[in-house]
């Protein structure tokens, strides 16, 4: 079966009709794809409803008998139990795990458990996998304990996977929230000039810029509902700069903090941290195309000299062979 699988990567007609179909399927799922997109925003805002009514539930609950009630989902049972029976959560669990989570989007106790499931059996799937390769398809000639470290390399690899994908998922909602965070700020201000409060603006920018940045109006959203129910505003604020992780974000909840602490006009806060976060975007940009020359050198050299140099030396190489 292994020979049979190489003698088919040396065929040149199968890897011509390979990459011919591979293509063709990739153009059909390009063209396929906007058909089969949901409606992201509606579904990403009934979740941040349904979380607000959460923290309303909740709040409702603590004051009616001063006690902390968490009307959150709960993890399956078996989930659980593997969780508790392995203490996962002594051997697994990192202190920013939660942090990154919420930041990553994934709130609630279901995601956390999830994430440690995922910790314990990512790794003892690549290390099978790379006992599976090392031993049974390609030994590659070394010895047992070499092949054995290398899997055991394969599971530390697999245990760093989870907090890759959370890293990747962080980077990807901070870039969106970022980009959309100056022009949410203009609306704000355009808000709270027009005489609205800052929960109302909130609110409003929410509904706005969804079709902008999804995360930026959950983010909006649930400030909104905790601005609502939480005794000290205080920490509607600080949960919306530790939720994002942003500079930007973490400057504009410290100056509403003052700003409300010592009454400070707002429009005026928010005029100069509209500013700002427009000179940071844009700071951002021009580092971008800066650094865009010499991303480009290594593949004009690899990519486009040789051509270049086969488009005009050609004609002249073949005059050379064909005169002698």
């Amino acid at each position: 079966m292994l020979g049979l699988i190489i003698e088919k990567l040396h065929d040149r007609d199968f890897m011509i009709q390979m990459l011919i179909a591979i293509a063709v399927g990739a153009t059909v799922i390009t063209f396929a794809m906007p058909l089969f997109a949901g409606d992201n925003l509606g579904r990403r805002m009934k979740a941040v409803s349904v979380e607000r009514s959460r923290i309303r539930e909740r709040e409702r609950a603590r004051m009616a008998n001063g006690e902390r009630v968490t009307v959150r989902q709960t993890p399956k049972a078996w989930m659980m139990s593997i969780v508790n029976g392995l203490q996962l959560t002594k051997h697994l669990a990192q202190d920013e795990a939660r942090d990154k989570l919420i930041q990553a989007g994934y709130r609630g106790q279901v995601p956390y458990i999830v994430f440690l499931l995922f910790r314990m059996v990512v790794p003892i799937v690549t290390f099978l996998l790379a006992l599976i390769y090392l031993f049974v398809i390609n030994d590659m000639q070394q010895p047992a304990i070499v092949r054995v470290l290398i899997a055991c390399f394969a599971a530390y690899v697999g245990l760093q996977l989870p907090m890759l994908f959370l890293k990747n998922q962080i980077d990807r909602r901070k870039t969106s929230i970022r980009r959309a965070f100056p022009d949410s700020l203009d609306l704000m201000l355009i808000c709270v000039e027009a005489g609205m409060s800052i929960e109302v603006a909130f609110k409003r920018v929410s509904q706005e810029v969804g079709s902008q940045s999804i995360p930026l109006a959950e983010e909006l959203t649930l400030t909104t509902a905790e601005l609502s129910y939480l005794q000290d505003r205080r920490l509607a604020y600080e949960n919306l700069a530790k939720r994002t992780d942003l500079d930007g974000v973490k400057a504009v909840s410290m100056a509403l903090i003052q700003a409300e602490r010592y009454g400070t006009p707002l429009a005026n806060t928010l005029r100069v941290m509209a500013q700002e976060n427009r000179d940071m975007r844009m700071s951002e940009a021009e580092k971008k195309a800066a650094s865009l020359p010499p991303k480009l050198t290594v593949p004009m050299i690899v990519f486009f000299l040789p051509c270049l140099f086969i488009v005009i030396m050609g004609p002249a190489v073949i005059r050379l062979m064909a005169a002698n």
